[in-house]
């Protein structure tokens, strides 16, 4: 049987996100026919023998890797496109995965510029020869549609100027919206919506400031309550999503917060990538 050691940096090397490269090759080019043998037998997850004493691999765990090294692949594409068609094929993918992939839509809507996000809109058009508000319109079923449709048609003020009354206002109307939220659904809320899609950055983050003052929670932890009598999973998530990536404000933070995980987490030249186009605040969408 193969070397222990060797077993398990192939063992780790194969397993998680993305692959370590190095440890494969290195591991790989130095191994002669019978050591590989020993190798497969060393890492059961892979390999197995059948009823016929025949070795051969795990089909679901090779898909897995499989997938794992398509991963590399996907990030480097993604990265040589234009950051509008990126963003375009990223929404329609997100789209068609459905509800557990419309944290991405979010994430484009709330973190690019307008311009970006219009620039994403007409490589929408050009790429697919319709509008995403019209594919969200008629792809999405549940509550969150309208939500979502306001987010990504939004062309926001991107400007530092901020009306401190407005905000205090628009802070107590969201307070009030949540104290009736048992009577009307949060998402179906047309002030609601007003307030979380077309707002600037800027704004909202007054408004939430505004709202903690109040209320003496962030809107983040009064939501998490109040969206509990809501039965709509989907549209829980599409709120929760939009309001914790608006809250977290700083793209820096959020920046940081990624870098972390991907340090931990990823291997190989797929981590390499994504920690460069982190850096250049490409990351949205790509992991």
């Amino acid at each position: 049987m193969g070397h222990p050691a060797e077993v398990e940096v192939l063992s780790k090397a194969l397993s998680g996100i993305g692959v370590d490269e190095k440890s494969l090759v290195s591991i790989l080019t130095k191994s002669h026919h019978e050591h590989k043998i020993s190798i497969r037998r060393g890492c059961s997850q892979l390999f197995f023998e059948d009823e016929r004493q025949f070795e051969r691999w795990n089909d679901d765990a090779i898909k897995t890797l499989k997938g794992e090294f398509k991963r590399f692949k996907n990030a480097v594409v993604l990265s040589l496109m234009h950051p509008w068609e990126r963003d375009a094929r990223l929404l329609k993918k997100a789209l068609k995965k459905g509800p557990q992939q419309y944290g991405v839509i979010i994430e484009i809507a709330c973190t690019r510029s307008s311009e970006e996000l219009l620039g994403a809109r007409k490589a929408y058009h050009s790429l697919f020869e319709r509008s995403i508000e019209e594919d969200l319109a008629a792809h999405i079923k549940g509550s969150e549609r309208k939500l979502l449709v306001a987010l990504v048609s939004a062309y926001r003020y991107e400007g530092p100027k901020v009306k401190g009354d407005t905000a205090k206002s628009e802070a107590k109307a969201l307070l009030n919206a949540i104290k009736n939220a048992d009577k009307r659904r949060l998402i179906e809320d047309e002030e609601v919506i007003r307030i979380l899609t077309t707002r600037s950055k800027p704004h909202l983050k007054e408004v939430y400031e505004q709202f903690k003052k109040i209320c003496g929670k962030s809107i983040t932890e009064v939501f998490d309550t109040a969206l509990r009598v809501d039965a709509n999973e989907d549209a829980k998530k599409a709120l929760t999503r939009l309001i914790t990536t608006q809250e977290a404000g700083n793209l820096k933070e959020v920046t940081t917060k990624y870098a972390h995980k991907i340090e931990e987490r990823v291997k190989g030249a797929y981590k390499d990538v994504l920690l460069g186009v982190l850096a250049r605040g490409e990351m949205n969408g790509q992991v």
